[in-house]
Protein backbone atom coordinates (compact mmCIF):
# COMPACT_ATOMS: atom_id res chain seq x y z
CA UNK A 1 0.00 0.00 0.00
CA UNK A 2 1.24 3.52 -0.87
CA UNK A 3 2.44 5.48 2.18
CA UNK A 4 1.75 8.95 0.66
CA UNK A 5 -1.74 8.05 -0.57
CA UNK A 6 -0.62 8.91 -4.14
CA UNK A 7 -2.57 6.15 -5.79
CA UNK A 8 -2.18 7.62 -9.31
CA UNK A 9 1.58 7.40 -9.04
CA UNK A 10 1.36 3.92 -7.55
CA UNK A 11 -0.76 2.77 -10.52
CA UNK A 12 1.66 4.25 -13.06
CA UNK A 13 -0.36 7.40 -13.92
CA UNK A 14 0.80 10.99 -13.78
CA UNK A 15 0.29 12.89 -10.56
CA UNK A 16 -2.61 15.26 -10.31
CA UNK A 17 -2.76 18.14 -10.93
CA UNK A 18 -0.68 17.94 -14.11
CA UNK A 19 1.57 20.72 -15.29
CA UNK A 20 0.66 23.16 -18.05
CA UNK A 21 3.12 21.45 -20.36
CA UNK A 22 1.26 18.13 -19.96
CA UNK A 23 -2.06 19.60 -21.10
CA UNK A 24 -0.61 21.77 -23.83
CA UNK A 25 -1.97 20.97 -27.28
CA UNK A 26 0.17 21.51 -30.32
CA UNK A 27 -1.55 23.86 -32.70
CA UNK A 28 -2.33 22.28 -36.08
CA UNK A 29 -0.59 23.62 -39.15
CA UNK A 30 -3.92 24.72 -40.63
CA UNK A 31 -7.58 24.77 -39.81
CA UNK A 32 -9.18 21.36 -39.37
CA UNK A 33 -11.08 19.99 -42.32
CA UNK A 34 -14.79 19.37 -42.06
CA UNK A 35 -18.03 21.34 -41.82
CA UNK A 36 -18.82 23.69 -38.94
CA UNK A 37 -16.84 26.01 -36.64
CA UNK A 38 -13.48 25.13 -35.23
CA UNK A 39 -11.35 26.00 -32.20
CA UNK A 40 -7.56 25.91 -31.80
CA UNK A 41 -5.77 25.43 -28.41
CA UNK A 42 -2.35 27.08 -28.13
CA UNK A 43 0.64 25.66 -26.25
CA UNK A 44 0.44 28.41 -23.62
CA UNK A 45 -3.12 27.40 -22.78
CA UNK A 46 -4.95 30.04 -24.83
CA UNK A 47 -8.07 28.83 -26.64
CA UNK A 48 -8.93 30.60 -29.86
CA UNK A 49 -12.35 30.14 -31.40
CA UNK A 50 -12.95 31.39 -34.93
CA UNK A 51 -16.61 32.31 -35.11
CA UNK A 52 -16.36 34.00 -38.50
CA UNK A 53 -14.72 31.31 -40.63
CA UNK A 54 -16.23 27.96 -41.70
CA UNK A 55 -13.95 25.01 -42.20
CA UNK A 56 -13.65 23.43 -45.65
CA UNK A 57 -15.65 20.32 -46.53
CA UNK A 58 -13.86 16.95 -46.07
CA UNK A 59 -13.75 15.64 -49.67
CA UNK A 60 -11.38 13.33 -51.49
CA UNK A 61 -9.73 14.98 -54.49
CA UNK A 62 -11.63 14.24 -57.69
CA UNK A 63 -15.02 13.85 -56.04
CA UNK A 64 -16.58 16.54 -58.22
CA UNK A 65 -15.43 14.78 -61.37
CA UNK A 66 -16.78 11.42 -60.18
CA UNK A 67 -20.14 13.01 -59.37
CA UNK A 68 -20.19 14.66 -62.78
CA UNK A 69 -19.50 11.32 -64.44
CA UNK A 70 -22.39 9.74 -62.50
CA UNK A 71 -24.72 12.53 -63.64
CA UNK A 72 -23.61 12.10 -67.25
CA UNK A 73 -24.16 8.36 -66.86
CA UNK A 74 -27.78 9.05 -65.95
CA UNK A 75 -28.24 11.20 -69.05
CA UNK A 76 -26.55 8.60 -71.25
CA UNK A 77 -28.70 5.83 -69.79
CA UNK A 78 -31.88 7.81 -70.43
CA UNK A 79 -30.97 8.35 -74.08
CA UNK A 80 -29.86 4.79 -74.76
CA UNK A 81 -32.91 3.39 -72.98
CA UNK A 82 -35.14 5.26 -75.41
CA UNK A 83 -33.20 3.86 -78.36
CA UNK A 84 -33.17 0.31 -77.00
CA UNK A 85 -36.80 0.45 -75.89
CA UNK A 86 -37.99 1.23 -79.41
CA UNK A 87 -36.23 -1.83 -80.86
CA UNK A 88 -37.41 -4.11 -78.07
CA UNK A 89 -40.98 -2.91 -78.46
CA UNK A 90 -40.87 -3.73 -82.18
CA UNK A 91 -39.59 -7.23 -81.41
CA UNK A 92 -42.16 -8.01 -78.68
CA UNK A 93 -45.07 -6.40 -80.57
CA UNK A 94 -44.28 -8.49 -83.66
CA UNK A 95 -44.73 -11.61 -81.52
CA UNK A 96 -47.68 -10.66 -79.26
CA UNK A 97 -49.55 -8.08 -81.37
CA UNK A 98 -50.69 -6.31 -78.15
CA UNK A 99 -49.59 -2.76 -77.39
CA UNK A 100 -49.70 -2.54 -73.58
CA UNK A 101 -48.21 -6.01 -72.78
CA UNK A 102 -45.56 -5.45 -75.43
CA UNK A 103 -44.59 -2.09 -73.90
CA UNK A 104 -44.39 -3.56 -70.39
CA UNK A 105 -42.27 -6.50 -71.50
CA UNK A 106 -40.05 -4.28 -73.65
CA UNK A 107 -39.23 -1.97 -70.74
CA UNK A 108 -38.57 -4.88 -68.34
CA UNK A 109 -34.91 -5.51 -69.19
CA UNK A 110 -33.99 -1.81 -69.24
CA UNK A 111 -35.80 -1.27 -65.93
CA UNK A 112 -33.93 -4.22 -64.44
CA UNK A 113 -30.64 -2.78 -65.65
CA UNK A 114 -31.55 0.56 -64.05
CA UNK A 115 -32.37 -1.09 -60.73
CA UNK A 116 -29.16 -3.11 -60.66
CA UNK A 117 -27.14 -0.03 -61.67
CA UNK A 118 -28.55 2.01 -58.76
CA UNK A 119 -27.89 -0.84 -56.34
CA UNK A 120 -24.32 -1.23 -57.61
CA UNK A 121 -23.67 2.54 -57.33
CA UNK A 122 -25.10 2.60 -53.82
CA UNK A 123 -22.87 -0.27 -52.70
CA UNK A 124 -19.87 1.29 -54.43
CA UNK A 125 -20.40 4.63 -52.65
CA UNK A 126 -20.42 2.68 -49.37
CA UNK A 127 -17.20 0.90 -50.34
CA UNK A 128 -18.96 -2.47 -50.59
CA UNK A 129 -18.61 -5.15 -53.24
CA UNK A 130 -21.26 -5.18 -55.98
CA UNK A 131 -20.05 -8.20 -57.94
CA UNK A 132 -23.48 -9.83 -58.24
CA UNK A 133 -25.23 -6.61 -59.24
CA UNK A 134 -22.57 -5.87 -61.87
CA UNK A 135 -22.96 -9.39 -63.26
CA UNK A 136 -26.74 -8.95 -63.44
CA UNK A 137 -26.25 -5.67 -65.32
CA UNK A 138 -24.29 -7.57 -67.96
CA UNK A 139 -26.98 -10.27 -68.10
CA UNK A 140 -29.71 -7.66 -68.70
CA UNK A 141 -27.56 -5.95 -71.32
CA UNK A 142 -26.93 -9.20 -73.19
CA UNK A 143 -30.64 -10.10 -73.08
CA UNK A 144 -31.57 -6.62 -74.30
CA UNK A 145 -29.03 -6.91 -77.11
CA UNK A 146 -30.57 -10.26 -78.05
CA UNK A 147 -34.02 -8.70 -78.38
CA UNK A 148 -32.57 -5.83 -80.39
CA UNK A 149 -30.83 -8.34 -82.66
CA UNK A 150 -34.15 -10.02 -83.36
CA UNK A 151 -35.59 -6.65 -84.45
CA UNK A 152 -32.62 -5.82 -86.69
CA UNK A 153 -31.96 -6.79 -90.29
CA UNK A 154 -29.67 -9.77 -89.71
CA UNK A 155 -28.51 -9.64 -93.33
CA UNK A 156 -26.94 -6.21 -92.74
CA UNK A 157 -23.95 -5.99 -90.32
CA UNK A 158 -24.49 -2.25 -89.90
CA UNK A 159 -28.11 -2.81 -88.91
CA UNK A 160 -27.10 -5.45 -86.38
CA UNK A 161 -24.44 -3.17 -84.89
CA UNK A 162 -26.87 -0.25 -84.66
CA UNK A 163 -29.37 -2.36 -82.73
CA UNK A 164 -27.01 -4.43 -80.55
CA UNK A 165 -24.32 -1.93 -79.49
CA UNK A 166 -26.39 0.53 -77.30
CA UNK A 167 -27.26 -1.84 -74.37
CA UNK A 168 -23.79 -3.41 -74.35
CA UNK A 169 -22.08 0.00 -74.41
CA UNK A 170 -24.30 1.24 -71.59
CA UNK A 171 -23.50 -1.83 -69.48
CA UNK A 172 -19.78 -1.23 -70.04
CA UNK A 173 -20.04 2.43 -68.96
CA UNK A 174 -22.11 1.52 -65.89
CA UNK A 175 -19.59 -1.12 -64.84
CA UNK A 176 -16.67 1.30 -65.13
CA UNK A 177 -18.49 4.06 -63.22
CA UNK A 178 -19.30 1.61 -60.41
CA UNK A 179 -15.69 0.40 -60.32
CA UNK A 180 -14.31 3.97 -60.23
CA UNK A 181 -16.72 5.06 -57.50
CA UNK A 182 -15.79 2.09 -55.34
CA UNK A 183 -12.08 2.67 -55.91
CA UNK A 184 -12.55 6.37 -55.18
CA UNK A 185 -14.17 5.54 -51.85
CA UNK A 186 -11.79 2.76 -50.80
CA UNK A 187 -8.70 4.34 -52.41
CA UNK A 188 -7.69 1.00 -53.92
CA UNK A 189 -8.76 -1.42 -56.63
CA UNK A 190 -9.64 -4.76 -55.00
CA UNK A 191 -12.48 -6.08 -57.19
CA UNK A 192 -12.14 -7.52 -60.67
CA UNK A 193 -14.50 -6.21 -63.32
CA UNK A 194 -17.20 -8.58 -64.49
CA UNK A 195 -16.18 -7.83 -68.07
CA UNK A 196 -12.85 -9.52 -67.37
CA UNK A 197 -14.74 -12.69 -66.51
CA UNK A 198 -16.92 -12.31 -69.61
CA UNK A 199 -13.83 -11.81 -71.77
CA UNK A 200 -12.14 -14.89 -70.37
CA UNK A 201 -15.30 -16.94 -70.89
CA UNK A 202 -15.52 -15.76 -74.50
CA UNK A 203 -11.84 -16.57 -75.05
CA UNK A 204 -12.35 -20.08 -73.63
CA UNK A 205 -15.43 -20.52 -75.85
CA UNK A 206 -13.55 -19.45 -78.96
CA UNK A 207 -10.66 -21.75 -78.07
CA UNK A 208 -13.06 -24.66 -77.57
CA UNK A 209 -14.80 -24.03 -80.89
CA UNK A 210 -11.46 -23.83 -82.65
CA UNK A 211 -10.41 -27.14 -81.11
CA UNK A 212 -13.69 -28.76 -82.22
CA UNK A 213 -13.23 -27.51 -85.79
CA UNK A 214 -9.64 -28.73 -85.81
CA UNK A 215 -10.68 -32.22 -84.73
CA UNK A 216 -13.50 -32.26 -87.28
CA UNK A 217 -10.93 -31.51 -89.97
CA UNK A 218 -8.71 -34.28 -88.63
CA UNK A 219 -11.69 -36.65 -88.66
CA UNK A 220 -12.20 -35.90 -92.36
CA UNK A 221 -8.51 -36.43 -93.14
CA UNK A 222 -7.92 -39.54 -91.00
CA UNK A 223 -11.17 -41.10 -89.72
CA UNK A 224 -9.81 -44.39 -88.22
CA UNK A 225 -7.13 -42.98 -85.92
CA UNK A 226 -9.27 -39.97 -84.95
CA UNK A 227 -12.17 -42.24 -84.00
CA UNK A 228 -9.89 -44.47 -81.94
CA UNK A 229 -8.42 -41.45 -80.18
CA UNK A 230 -11.86 -40.04 -79.45
CA UNK A 231 -12.90 -43.42 -78.07
CA UNK A 232 -9.89 -43.46 -75.72
CA UNK A 233 -10.64 -39.91 -74.57
CA UNK A 234 -14.25 -40.77 -73.76
CA UNK A 235 -13.33 -43.99 -71.97
CA UNK A 236 -10.65 -42.22 -69.91
CA UNK A 237 -12.99 -39.34 -69.07
CA UNK A 238 -15.83 -41.62 -67.97
CA UNK A 239 -14.35 -44.69 -66.29
CA UNK A 240 -16.71 -47.33 -64.98
CA UNK A 241 -16.90 -47.86 -61.22
CA UNK A 242 -14.81 -50.72 -59.97
CA UNK A 243 -16.62 -54.01 -59.47
CA UNK A 244 -17.46 -54.90 -55.91
CA UNK A 245 -15.42 -57.59 -54.24
CA UNK A 246 -17.11 -60.98 -54.40
CA UNK A 247 -16.42 -63.69 -51.84
CA UNK A 248 -14.16 -66.38 -53.17
CA UNK A 249 -15.84 -69.68 -53.90
CA UNK A 250 -14.12 -72.46 -51.95
CA UNK A 251 -12.52 -75.10 -54.14
CA UNK A 252 -13.61 -78.59 -53.21
CA UNK A 253 -11.13 -81.20 -54.36
CA UNK A 254 -12.78 -83.90 -56.47
CA UNK A 255 -11.05 -87.20 -56.93
CA UNK A 256 -10.64 -88.41 -60.48
CA UNK A 257 -13.21 -90.91 -61.67
CA UNK A 258 -11.60 -94.03 -62.99
CA UNK A 259 -13.05 -95.51 -66.13
CA UNK A 260 -15.22 -98.57 -65.57
CA UNK A 261 -13.34 -101.82 -65.42
CA UNK A 262 -13.57 -103.92 -68.58
CA UNK A 263 -15.08 -107.36 -68.01
CA UNK A 264 -15.63 -110.27 -70.34
CA UNK A 265 -19.08 -110.46 -71.91
CA UNK A 266 -21.40 -113.28 -70.76
CA UNK A 267 -21.16 -115.11 -74.07
CA UNK A 268 -17.45 -115.95 -73.36
CA UNK A 269 -18.40 -117.92 -70.31
CA UNK A 270 -17.13 -121.48 -70.90
CA UNK A 271 -15.15 -120.42 -74.04
CA UNK A 272 -11.56 -121.52 -74.60
CA UNK A 273 -8.64 -119.51 -73.34
CA UNK A 274 -7.58 -118.75 -76.92
CA UNK A 275 -11.00 -117.27 -77.71
CA UNK A 276 -10.98 -115.25 -74.52
CA UNK A 277 -7.40 -114.01 -75.33
CA UNK A 278 -8.53 -112.98 -78.82
CA UNK A 279 -11.38 -110.95 -77.28
CA UNK A 280 -9.08 -109.25 -74.80
CA UNK A 281 -6.58 -108.51 -77.57
CA UNK A 282 -9.25 -106.70 -79.58
CA UNK A 283 -9.82 -104.38 -76.55
CA UNK A 284 -6.09 -103.68 -76.14
CA UNK A 285 -4.66 -100.37 -77.49
CA UNK A 286 -1.85 -102.31 -79.22
CA UNK A 287 -4.25 -104.43 -81.23
CA UNK A 288 -2.84 -105.49 -84.64
CA UNK A 289 0.57 -104.01 -83.81
CA UNK A 290 3.24 -106.73 -84.31
CA UNK A 291 5.98 -104.65 -82.70
CA UNK A 292 4.01 -104.60 -79.43
CA UNK A 293 3.00 -108.28 -79.35
CA UNK A 294 5.33 -109.12 -76.46
CA UNK A 295 4.04 -106.26 -74.31
CA UNK A 296 0.43 -107.13 -75.10
CA UNK A 297 1.02 -110.80 -74.27
CA UNK A 298 2.57 -109.81 -70.94
CA UNK A 299 -0.50 -107.69 -70.05
CA UNK A 300 -3.18 -110.11 -71.26
CA UNK A 301 -1.76 -113.51 -70.20
CA UNK A 302 -2.84 -113.18 -66.54
CA UNK A 303 -6.42 -112.33 -67.57
CA UNK A 304 -6.97 -115.74 -69.26
CA UNK A 305 -4.62 -117.86 -67.07
CA UNK A 306 -2.00 -118.44 -69.77
CA UNK A 307 1.73 -118.23 -69.66
CA UNK A 308 3.37 -115.29 -71.34
CA UNK A 309 4.93 -117.46 -74.03
CA UNK A 310 1.68 -119.22 -74.88
CA UNK A 311 -0.16 -115.88 -75.02
CA UNK A 312 2.55 -114.54 -77.31
CA UNK A 313 2.20 -117.53 -79.64
CA UNK A 314 -1.60 -117.14 -79.75
CA UNK A 315 -1.28 -113.44 -80.48
CA UNK A 316 1.22 -114.19 -83.25
CA UNK A 317 -1.27 -116.53 -84.87
CA UNK A 318 -4.00 -113.89 -84.57
CA UNK A 319 -1.73 -111.33 -86.22
CA UNK A 320 -0.93 -113.78 -89.05
CA UNK A 321 -4.62 -114.14 -89.76
CA UNK A 322 -5.04 -110.36 -89.67
CA UNK A 323 -2.12 -109.88 -92.06
CA UNK A 324 -3.65 -112.40 -94.38
CA UNK A 325 -6.87 -110.37 -94.33
CA UNK A 326 -4.87 -107.10 -94.70
CA UNK A 327 -5.91 -105.57 -91.35
CA UNK A 328 -2.60 -105.84 -89.44
CA UNK A 329 -0.47 -102.76 -88.93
Amino acid sequence: MSTDNDFRAASGLNRWPATAEDVAVTAPAGPPRGPGLFAVARANGDLITNVRRLAGAERTPGSALVISAAILLGLLAAGLFVVSLAAQYRYVFAVKQQSVPSAIEAVGLDAGMTIFSLLALGLAMAGQSARIERALIVVCAVASAGQNYAAADVASPRSVAAYVVPPLFLALVVDRVVAVVRRHVRLKEDERSVWVTVGRAMAALVKGLGLVLLYLLRLVLDPPSTGMGLRRVVLNAAPLPSASERPAIPVVPISAIDPPEITEPPELEGASKKARLAWWYRQDPDFANRSAVAAAAKRLAPKVDLSEGTARAYLGAILTDLERDGRAA
